[in-house]
């Protein structure tokens, strides 16, 4: 998918999370390709649960209809690049043990401009805004400090260690696992909003807020 504007995306989607930079939609058939770009990344793969390395085409085809067929939750991020929208990472939710559990991953080109923490924030907004969710939970690969801060400037607390299985190692690492309930999701964004921002600046934000937008 290829745009000139991020408005353009208002006339396909059914649901659409917006932040200060970013574009979320669940994924068509035609962003595959971009998908697989994005996603055939060890890095990636070595941090995440459900995804392979090598990612191909397939693969990516593969979970489009899985979302398409309302088999997965997750939404692919774009941005303005050159006046182009151009795909930057995915985050979406898995469910575990009952409660929404928090992902998601930024292609190596993106890194380090926090587009992992905007996806975040604007994935939280839509679980407990949209969803209404009481918890959300997430975890990361003890050795992933770039993703354990993320979940931190989120408001996660710390929940204990333990192991997932992961497709792209071929077996298990150890995690720390964390989790947001939504009084403490509230808190934050009454801060942001009395600070004139919908995430506190304290906890360093990167949004001015999320619009869920519906059709």
């Amino acid at each position: 998918m290829v745009c000139e504007t991020l408005l353009e995306f208002s006339e396909h989607e059914s649901s659409i999370l917006r932040t200060g930079r970013l574009v979320l939609c669940r994924p068509r058939a035609e962003d595959a390709v971009g998908i697989a770009r994005l996603a055939n990344d060890k890095t990636i793969a070595e941090n995440t649960a459900s995804i392979p390395h090598p990612y191909t085409l397939a693969h990516a085809q593969a979970f489009v209809a899985r979302i398409a067929e309302g088999k997965a939750d997750a939404f692919l991020a774009f941005t303005s690049i050159d006046g182009v929208c151009t795909p930057v990472g995915m985050g979406g939710f898995s469910v575990v043990d009952g409660m929404a559990d928090l992902g998601y991953w930024v292609g190596a080109d993106h890194r380090g401009q926090g587009f992992a923490t905007e996806i975040a924030r604007g994935l939280l907004d839509y679980a407990f805004e949209k969803l209404e969710a009481d918890k959300v939970t997430a975890s990361c690969r003890v050795t992933n400090t770039a993703s354990r801060r993320v979940i931190e400037k989120c408001g996660f607390q710390w929940q204990g260690c333990g192991l997932a299985t992961s497709l792209g190692v071929r077996g298990s690492f150890p995690v720390d696992r964390f989790r947001l309930d939504r009084r403490i999701w509230e808190s934050l964004i009454a801060w942001g909003h009395g600070r004139r921002e919908r995430w506190p600046a304290a906890a360093r934000a990167v949004t001015a807020g999320t619009e869920i937008v519906t059709q």
